[in-house]
Formats: C-alpha cells, sequence, structure tokens
C-alpha cells in the first residue's frame, strides 16, 4: 500500500489577494509561512519515506518549512506544477469575472491536461516509492483535478476549494487509488497569531 499525503502550500500575497496564480512563480507570505511551520510540527508525528514538490517557490518553501520537522529526502517533480493559467495569471477575481466570466482564459492549460499529468506524476510517485509513505506539496487546481480523478461516484468535489496548507490523503490499496479524507485543516489553528 502506498500512502500519500497532498499538502497544498501556504498562502501568498496572491492567494491573499485573490490574483490568479498559476505559473507565476510567487513566494509564501507571513501567514504563508506559519501555516507551513505548523504544517511541518503536525507532520512529525508521522513516519515519512519522501517529500516531493513541484518545482514552484511558494511548493518549494512550504516543503523547506516541513523538512525543518520531517526527516526525508526532498525530490522536486515538474508533473506536480501548477495550472498555467494563460492571460488570467495576476489578475484579479474582479478582472477576471469582468473580462472573462466563462472561466475559459486564453492559453490556459486543458484541465484534461492537467489532470493526464497529476495522474502521471501520482502513477510514477507510486512506481518508485512502492508501499511508501509519501507528502506531495503541490497547488490547489493541481490537487483539485487529482482528487477528482481519483474519488469515486459517492465523493462530489466540484465545488470544494482547497484551503492553504491543507491536507488531502489518498492511498494505492487493492490495485486503485481511494480518496480518505479532504481539505483537512485541523492542524492549523484558526487563524494567525499576527
Amino acid at each position: 500500500m502506498t500512502a500519500i499525503c497532498l499538502v497544498r502550500h501556504g498562502e501568498t500575497d496572491w492567494n491573499a489577494a485573490k490574483r490568479i496564480q498559476g505559473r507565476t512563480d510567487i513566494p509564501l507570505n507571513h501567514t504563508g509561512k506559519w501555516q507551513a511551520e505548523q504544517t511541518g510540527l503536525y507532520l512529525k508525528d508521522f513516519h515519512w519515506d519522501v517529500i516531493i514538490s513541484s518545482p514552484l517557490s511558494r511548493a518549494k518553501e512550504t516543503a523547506h518549512f516541513i523538512l525543518k520537522h520531517v526527516h526525508a529526502p526532498l525530490v522536486l517533480m515538474d508533473d506536480f506544477i501548477e495550472r498555467d493559467y494563460g492571460v488570467a495569471e495576476g489578475m484579479s477575481f474582479e478582472e477576471r469575472q469582468k473580462l472573462y466570466p466563462d472561466k475559459q482564459y486564453p492559453n490556459m492549460e486543458p484541465l484534461e491536461a492537467m489532470q493526464d499529468r497529476m495522474l502521471d506524476g501520482i502513477h510514477k510517485v507510486r512506481a518508485a516509492y512502492p508501499n511508501q509513505n509519501v507528502l506531495i506539496v503541490a497547488h490547489g487546481a493541481a490537487i483539485h483535478s487529482l482528487l477528482t480523478a481519483l474519488a469515486d461516484e459517492h465523493m462530489d468535489l466540484h465545488d470544494t476549494r482547497l484551503v492553504n496548507a491543507c491536507l488531502n490523503y489518498v492511498e494505492w490499496k487493492d490495485h486503485k487509488w481511494m480518496v480518505h479524507d479532504v481539505n483537512v485543516v485541523t492542524h492549523l489553528p484558526q487563524s494567525a497569531p499576527f
């Protein structure tokens, strides 16, 4: 059985401002660093064989905060990078609503392509780390697309918005992926202490 915990990166200034990030490389803000630290403190009580991260700095920074508490090698994988939102990257929610109310942004990575990339990535992880416990630090839309692809028909994730630094658990068992928990934030106090 391969067990995977998918961690969404901590908050960035663009997250706080509701600007769409995509592949734009935005670092964690003060709250995001605190969230990543809290995540590491929580995850230290479990055994992890490897941490895999998207190459974007907000994911890598989150992984490095976790690594202060979890002793495992870090591997970067392009498969887990965020969706490319094309011309919409950097736009506020209001700008996107006005210009693209249908959410069809020019030059955006197709949903199916992102989902296929994420599925390919998780199958590579299972092949490389069979029967191990794996942390994957990635991005909201990318993780959501993967969970949607893996979830059974009884789990409706369509309107689920993944919170920064949330934990999502999946495992490979009986020759299939099973989604156990989504959007877990019990390791984060209600608000940052600042």
